[in-house]
C-alpha cells in the first residue's frame, strides 16, 4: 500500500516572521524599539535578542548599530531626560529654577527605572545631561558669583536628587507589616515623599546661599 503524504500546511503551525531585508534597519530604529520596551516598563526583560525579533532581524543586524544593551539605554534615557528636565520658572529667580530642574530629575528617575539604573550604574555625560548641567550652572553661577562654588553646588544638588530618587523609588508600593509601630513607621516613610525632597532641598539651598554670602563678606 501507498501512504500518500500530504503536503499541506498545517494551519495550527505558527508562521515564520520574515526577516527585514538587509540594509533597511538603522540606529534609531532600534533605539525606538528600546524606547518603546522601556516606556512598557520592560527593559530589564529586553535583550538584543529580544529586540531583533521585534524588528524582524538576527541579533548580529543589531551590533552593527550598536554596542550592547547599555548603550541603548543611555540614549534611550537621553531621549527621556531632553523632553523632561526644562523648568518653567524664571532663571533669574534660581532658588524655585532650581527645585524645579531637581524635582523633574527626580520624577523621571523614579518614573523611569531604566533612568535610574542609568543614573546609578555611571556618571551621565550623554547630550541632554551636559545639556542640563551647563544651564544649572549657568544659573549657579549667576547666583553665587563664583565657578568653584557653582560647582560644589551642583555636585550637593545633583548627588541629594539621584539619591532621594533611588531611595523613593526602592519603597514604591510598600507597605508596613500590621506588627510594626503604625505612628512610627508612617514617621519615617514621610522622609521619601516628594514635599519631604522639596524640603531638604530648601535647606540644602540655604546653606549653599549661605557659604556664598559668608566667602563674599
Amino acid at each position: 500500500m501507498i501512504c500518500m503524504v500530504s503536503t499541506r500546511r498545517d494551519s495550527a503551525a505558527p508562521a515564520k516572521r520574515e526577516r527585514v531585508p538587509w540594509g533597511t534597519i538603522s540606529r534609531k530604529q532600534i533605539v525606538d524599539a528600546a524606547e518603546r520596551a522601556v516606556r512598557a516598563g520592560s527593559y530589564e526583560q529586553m535583550t538584543i535578542r529580544s529586540l531583533a525579533a521585534s524588528l524582524g532581524v538576527s541579533p548580529m543586524t543589531l551590533y552593527h548599530h550598536v554596542r550592547d544593551k547599555d548603550d541603548l539605554l543611555d540614549e534611550v534615557v537621553d531621549r527621556l531626560l531632553a523632553r523632561a528636565w526644562r523648568p518653567r520658572a524664571d532663571p533669574a529667580d534660581w532658588r524655585n529654577w532650581l527645585i524645579e530642574a531637581a524635582d523633574k530629575l527626580r520624577r523621571l528617575l523614579v518614573d523611569q527605572p531604566a533612568a535610574l539604573h542609568v543614573y546609578l550604574t555611571h556618571p551621565v555625560a550623554s547630550p541632554a545631561a551636559l545639556a542640563r548641567m551647563d544651564s544649572v550652572m549657568t544659573v549657579l553661577r549667576r547666583a553665587l558669583g563664583d565657578d568653584q562654588a557653582a560647582q560644589r553646588a551642583y555636585a550637593a544638588v545633583h548627588t541629594h536628587t539621584v539619591g532621594f530618587a533611588a531611595l523613593e523609588a526602592s519603597r514604591a508600593g510598600w507597605r508596613p507589616p500590621v506588627s510594626q509601630n503604625p505612628e512610627l513607621v508612617q514617621r519615617l516613610a514621610a522622609y521619601t515623599t516628594p514635599d519631604q525632597f522639596r524640603q531638604g532641598l530648601g535647606y540644602l539651598l540655604d546653606g549653599i546661599e549661605h557659604s556664598a554670602n559668608f566667602e563674599e563678606q
